[in-house]
């Protein structure tokens, strides 16, 4: 007995529950995405200047200065985590650091109290645009 020929109803059956699969795993995969961003924001607002800072600042400034270099990158987080999404970084402005938020506000009052005293400079630029967007943004300290 020959095999029946499989009709376009049970074909076009076939695709859409190939599509709804895929909807379906793409959902997942962005409500994890989702749920990652939500705990780096939550980790990133709640983190603390670590009790070792100036023992792991210095270590990082003297190897970029033996391999003869004047800056090195201190800090980098996604652009969204600034309160204008990073314009004011990407466009040079000088009320950049007002736009900072949790860690990086507290990274940059350390900074100011402790750092530049003793003669450093703290430079921020974005550092990548995704889809032609701001992605993120590095914090240098120079001296």
């Amino acid at each position: 007995m020959a095999e029946a020929l499989i009709g376009p109803d049970e074909l076009r059956r076939i695709t859409e529950e190939k599509e709804m699969e895929q909807l379906r795993e793409g959902l997942e995969k962005k409500r994890k995405a989702d749920e990652e961003r939500h705990h780096l924001h939550d980790a990133f607002m709640t983190r603390e200047i670590h009790p070792d800072v100036l023992k792991r600042v210095s270590a990082l400034v003297r190897g970029a200065a033996e391999r003869g270099e004047r800056e090195v990158l201190a800090l980098r987080f996604p652009s969204e985590f600034c309160t204008d999404g990073g314009r004011a970084i990407n466009n040079f402005e000088p009320d950049w650091t007002e736009t900072l938020t949790g860690f990086a506000k507290r990274a940059l009052a350390f900074f100011e109290a402790e750092l530049k005293p003793q003669g450093y400079h703290a430079r921020a630029q974005i550092m990548d645009f995704p889809g032609g967007v701001p992605g993120d943004v590095g914090i240098f300290l120079r001296w």
